[in-house]
């Protein structure tokens, strides 16, 4: 056994190298970094972590230092799973599914980490290690881009080595939309496998006759095109159109991911909103029964181990928020491929001298 003697949270405004616009989120000019840190009275200590756009990140915090900690300190550390679960049932009347599966999220991935420093295992192989690395494709927040940027910053993906692209749609035409899918894909040729993502944007039928429009631009997967919550509609995409459909980055609670399922090709948990490692896991195992490619959304640095570890592992998504360049490894690609590290714990330590600078006192 060992007990829990601390949960501290800290608070991180990371500024953005400029401001990114998708079809829903508005301008990000930052992202909220918010770290959790528990102490065990072995010693041992882990750190997890949650992320948004740059709104939420005070409330996250401090959900994680008033009702989180004092919820945990004296509880054995040991089983994750159960004290995860203890936590959202704990809170569930005023959070589900909200702020509070973010906090749980970065508390979960901190108890990860330190009981994986215990038994010396690292996250690939704990969570299932059926590969060390897996597919990854970078997806940019490029709405905002004029057509001449935007064909740079592909530029930019297929130099560093990704042979999988994606680009976010939602202009205020069809036709301009339909435009710049079709430059990205007479840029990078018919070899690299290309995503959109519509963030929730569109009514059922524009995303209907979107996905009919584009579909000879041989698309991998038309990404939340409608509201997430209108589940059943997402296969009605697919099936008026042939285009495959993913989702999963809004959708927080175990309950939306088994409604989710049935209706999607692809499903994109993110372990910094569904209830940390133990969420994405579980979301796994009822994505592998439902034969569904299981993908992420985010935190490439510490799903990059999630994605690999499973057999139906799918796509890991590099991300325009580069989490993993305050960290001690940025993500690794060996031939287009995303290589998990192969150390005890999550494989995910953050260099403190470059996010002091940005943390906000709480």
């Amino acid at each position: 056994m060992a007990r829990i003697t601390d949960v501290t949270a800290r608070l991180f405004t990371v500024p953005l190298d400029e401001i990114l616009v998708d079809a829903k989120h508005g301008d990000h000019s930052h992202f909220h970094l918010i770290t959790a840190t528990v102490t065990l009275d072995d010693g041992r200590t882990g750190t997890g972590y949650t992320y948004n756009g740059g709104r939420g990140g005070h409330a996250t915090a401090a959900m994680i230092t008033h009702d989180l900690a004092p919820f945990l300190v004296e509880q054995d550390a040991e089983n994750v799973e159960q004290l995860t679960h203890a936590m959202d049932e704990h809170l569930h009347y005023v959070g589900r599914g909200g702020i509070l599966s973010f906090a749980i999220s970065a508390v979960d991935i901190a108890l990860w980490d330190a009981r994986l420093k215990g038994t010396g295992q690292s996250l690939v192989q704990a969570a299932g290690g059926a590969s060390d690395r897996c597919k990854a494709y970078a997806g940019g927040i490029d709405l905002g881009f004029d057509l001449p940027k935007l064909l740079d910053s592909i530029r930019t993906y297929l130099a560093r080595g990704h042979n999988a692209v994606k680009i976010k749609i939602g202009q205020p035409t069809q036709a301009e939309d339909l435009d710049r899918i079709k430059a990205v894909r007479d840029f990078i040729g018919p070899d690299i496998t290309f995503m959109v993502d519509a963030n929730y944007s569109m009514t059922t039928d524009q995303a209907i006759s979107m996905a009919k429009a584009m579909k000879q631009f041989d698309i991998e997967w038309f990404e939340e095109p409608i509201e997430p919550d209108h589940f059943e509609d997402f296969a009605k995409i697919r099936d008026a159109s042939g285009i495959k459909v993913a989702q999963g980055e809004n959708l927080h609670t175990l309950h939306e991911f088994r409604r989710a399922l049935p209706h999607v090709d692809f499903i994109q948990p993110d372990a910094s909103n569904c209830l940390g490692i133990t969420g994405w896991l579980e979301v796994a195992k009822m994505a592998k029964d439902a034969n569904v490619p299981v993908c992420s959304h985010g935190m490439q640095e510490l799903h990059v181990s999630l994605v690999s570890s499973q057999p139906h592992g799918g796509w890991l998504e590099v991300h325009s928020f580069p989490i993993d360049r305050y960290t001690t490894r940025p993500l690794v690609t060996e031939d287009h491929l995303a290589v998990a590290p192969d150390v005890p714990g999550i494989g995910v330590e953050f260099d403190w001298s470059k996010l002091t600078p940005h943390e906000i006192t709480l």
